[in-house]
């Protein structure tokens, strides 16, 4: 069974640099350009890489596998 992972963004964190939206090979977060902030939009397809949460200048970006410390 392939595992899931939880991508969060801290929108008090992120600058809306998209650095994240360009570097993730699965295309899992979308920029939204209203409010200037990356959104997880499709986190089924998060393969857990962390690309996006090591390329994050602000440290705004969390992967986590589910199951893993609160998330279940």
């Amino acid at each position: 069974m392939p595992k899931k992972f939880d991508v969060l963004v801290n929108n008090s964190w992120c600058k809306g640099c998209w650095l994240c939206v360009n570097i993730c090979p699965k295309k899992v977060l979308d920029p939204d350009e209203v409010r200037g902030k990356s959104v997880p939009a499709r986190v089924e397809d998060c393969i857990g890489c962390r690309q996006c949460e090591n390329i994050c200048p602000d440290l705004a970006i969390t992967v986590n596998e589910k199951g893993e410390g609160n998330n279940a």
